[in-house]
């Protein structure tokens, strides 16, 4: 559905644009914004190979696991269906310290392995195939609306496009974070207390 709007929006627009005189600057727009998205992309390649390598590097020396024992209580209480000591809750682990520091990148690869467990959680359980478990929908929404305590890609972003002050972002990036984070919990306790799952056929 979306190509289709985008593509929608592409056409009419250079129709217009031929019928108003102006196709010359949206040919010159269009080879202006290849060039800035292929910047970009190197740009954010490398900050996002930095992240993914320190966050390597804190799994391996031990700071992660440490910061999970930490976060664990809060897990459990979030996910009670998540068994302790679980691949589950140590993926989950890692996807909100990794968002908590502001590497959505460097979370990715964890929340999709997250996922993949809970999956096979909703397996042994025995519930509805095919339909997301309420662990799945908490998870996606607590990783969507997490704290960051360092926007990291938003400062990458700035930074790229000429910012005079890329980290002036920070403070009203944690406060926002903070508020969409204490919802979404409220949001799970909620679930977590009234919404029941169906067992499979």
């Amino acid at each position: 559905m979306m190509s289709y709007l985008w593509g929608g929006m592409i056409v009419i627009g250079i129709i217009y644009a031929a019928f108003a005189g102006n196709l010359e600057a949206v040919t010159d727009a269009a080879i202006q914004s290849a060039q800035d998205a292929v910047t970009l992309c190197i740009t954010m390649m490398g900050v996002m190979s930095m992240w993914v390598g320190l966050m390597e590097i804190a799994k391996e020396a031990g700071i992660v696991e440490r910061l999970s024992k930490w976060i664990g209580p809060a897990l459990r209480f979030l996910f009670p269906n998540v068994p302790k000591g679980s691949k589950a809750e140590e993926y989950l682990s890692l996807n909100v310290i990794a968002n908590v520091l502001g590497l959505g990148w460097a979370a990715t690869p964890a929340g999709l392995n997250a996922m993949k467990e809970l999956d096979g959680l909703r397996k042994q359980r025995g519930l509805t195939p095919g339909i997301a478990t309420n662990d799945m929908c908490n998870f996606l929404i607590l990783n969507i609306s997490s704290l960051q305590l360092i926007p990291v890609n938003l400062i990458a972003y700035r930074s790229s496009y000429g910012s005079e002050n890329p980290a002036g972002i920070i403070a009203p990036a944690i406060l926002a974070t903070l508020f969409s984070t204490v919802v979404a919990i409220v949001f799970i306790c909620i679930v977590n207390r009234f919404c029941k799952e169906q067992r499979g056929m």
